[in-house]
């Protein structure tokens, strides 16, 4: 039994003089979400519009009921007694909702609008997609063979709908199949409960050695979204083609250091096992690609090898080269010379190069090897001889000590600035230091000593003509050497004084003279006395006349000759 609504549409069709259907429209709604399928494109409603109403086409053919809005009513009617009876409603612009989108809403939806004396039809075709999610490359190979064809990995892109492409890629390059070194095999599968399909694409690939830390990925290309999988390396079996020999040791190597020699294959896996010849001698380290010389001395020097255990043809080689210096010097220490002496310096090197050698006295670059022919003061000092070659540095020294006696080189005298004194100066050439004295008082003493040069000043004020004696002494001895120097006080200076001082002169020497003369006659006197007296020893003795004998008289004519 129709109720009344359908009732007035039933007439109402029948009395309708004009039906249009419009052509069909294609929507495409996304999986799990609200799917809005519009009337009419959108289209304003008409003025005279009586109702809408939204139908769609059953699995089986036939058309269904969704709901029907009446134009003067607030709420819609729905009609719909299967799934949709709470998954659908009506928008404002007319255009059906469809709640929770999924495969079974692909269909064909049609609006019916109802006004004047007109009726529309307006089909919408929809369509339900959903992106897959992420690619992923699965049942991955453990490692790769240079030159095999094998099984990479297999990419899924799961749960898409349309199904999604799959294309491989490595390094970013797209990879094409040629069916010989690249076999690509893809399917399809679809699940019968959502209708989803999972799309897989399968990868044999002919690794190389250059393939060595290629990432492989899987691009799932769809029409909502292209997605890449996560990048895969896999490791890649190539045999050894060549060895290296490396020398691992902080250059210069030198004696006493030691020297790691490691052996390097360019296979994968690297072999486990070497050979390594050692002067000649072939020696197996097994588990390990290096081998360790401690201690080298300059005979390691030489070539050394390394080669495979299951081929002994395949080698590598490299040279060591052990760096050493000896230096020998002579003579070293404390050297005592005295001045004048000769001194022989013998310098004897042995390197493994070109070496360099230098010399420096008291810390002061030498421009070629010392030579002491004849020793002076100025030789003095310490000497140090440094050899280097290819980072070694070797060096020996020796301390030159110079003595001698004393040797005064000059005196010399001068004025003043004030003109009132003379400066007196003693220059001596000594080892050790030698002490200055001087056979006048002076004041105002510098003295210095450098390179074995004493010098000594003193200040003096001569009131006359003087003879001044420097004497020069250290522990070898001493030297002396006198200097006239002649008096400050002169004529032109002191008018009126020249004669008195010349009177007191002239006296002065005439008491000196008298007093010689009287000290002559009482020594010859004296010395005419004891004659005699040795002449008469006899006389006293026998008791002869006083006169004496003729002897006697010859003997006091000797005594008086002499005097």
């Amino acid at each position: 039994m129709m109720d009344s609504t359908g009732r007035f549409l039933l007439s109402l069709v029948t009395a309708a003089t004009f039906l249009q259907v419009r052509s069909t429209v294609t929507v495409i709604g996304l999986y799990g979400e609200t799917i809005e399928v519009p009337c009419n494109n959108g289209a304003a409603k008409p003025e005279d519009l009586i109702f809408t109403k939204w139908k769609y086409k059953m699995d089986d053919g036939t058309s269904g009921d969704l709901l029907v809005k009446q134009a003067h009513k607030e709420q819609a009617q729905i009609q719909a007694m299967d799934g949709y009876k709470d998954r659908v409603t009506i928008a404002a612009n007319s255009s059906l909702m469809i709640q929770g989108g999924s495969l079974v809403d692909q269909r064909t939806f049609t609006c019916m609008v109802v006004y004047g004396s007109n009726l529309d039809e307006h089909p919408v075709d929809v369509l339900v997609h959903k992106k897959p999610l992420p690619p992923q490359i699965k049942d991955k190979a453990k490692e790769l063979e240079n030159g095999k064809l094998t099984s990479l990995g297999v990419c899924t892109a799961e749960d898409a709908n349309p199904a999604a492409a799959i294309m491989w890629s490595k390094n970013g390059k797209l990879l094409v199949a040629d069916g010989k070194t690249i076999i690509i095999t893809p399917s399809v599968k679809m699940d019968p409960s959502t209708g989803l399909s999972t799309t897989t694409s399968g990868l044999q690939y002919t690794a190389v050695k250059s393939d060595v830390g290629a990432k492989f990925t899987c691009t799932a290309k769809h029409s909502l979204e292209t997605q890449v999988s996560a990048p895969e390396t896999f490791i890649i079996h190539y045999p050894t083609e060549k060895l290296s020999l490396q020398v691992l040791a902080k250059a210069p190597i030198r004696e006493g250091d030691n020297v790691t020699l490691k052996c390097n294959a360019d296979g994968n896996p690297p072999p486990t096992s070497f050979y390594f010849s050692i002067k000649g001698q072939k020696v197996t380290v097994k588990d390990s690609d290096t081998f360790t010389l401690t201690a080298v001395t300059r005979n390691s020097t030489g070539d050394y090898k390394c080669s495979l255990v299951d081929d002994d043809k395949m080698e590598a080689s490299e040279k060591v080269v052990v760096s050493y210096l000896d230096l020998s010097l002579s003579p070293t220490g404390k050297v005592l010379k005295m001045v004048r002496d000769t001194l022989l310096v013998k310098m004897e090197q042995d390197a493994s190069g070109d070496a360099k050698v230098s010399w420096t006295k008291d810390n002061r670059k030498l421009d070629e090897t010392p030579r002491f022919d004849n020793v002076t003061y100025a030789d003095a000092g310490f000497y140090v001889c440094e050899v280097s070659v290819a980072g070694i540095k070797r060096s020996q020294s020796f301390q030159l000590v110079v003595e001698g006696t004393p040797v005064i080189k000059k005196m010399t005298e001068h004025h003043s600035e004030d003109g009132r004194h003379k400066v007196l100066t003693c220059e001596a050439e000594g080892v050790p230091r030698p002490s200055v004295q001087w056979s006048i008082n002076g004041t105002n003493e510098e003295n210095s000593y450098i390179n074995g040069k004493a010098t000594h000043k003193i200040t003096v004020v001569p009131t006359g003509n003087l003879t001044i004696t420097c004497i020069a002494t250290n522990k070898l001895g001493n030297h002396f050497m006198a200097l006239n120097v002649s008096s400050l006080i002169k004529d032109e200076k002191i008018p009126g004084k020249g004669a008195q001082d010349d009177s007191s002169d002239q006296a002065l020497l005439i008491v000196l003279i008298v007093v010689g003369l009287i000290i002559a006659a009482a020594l010859v006197g004296l010395f005419y006395w004891l004659c005699i007296m040795k002449s008469r020893r006899g006389t006293w003795k026998t008791g002869e006349k006083e006169a004496g004998t003729s002897e006697e008289s010859k003997k006091l004519e000797e005594c008086k000759a002499k005097v």
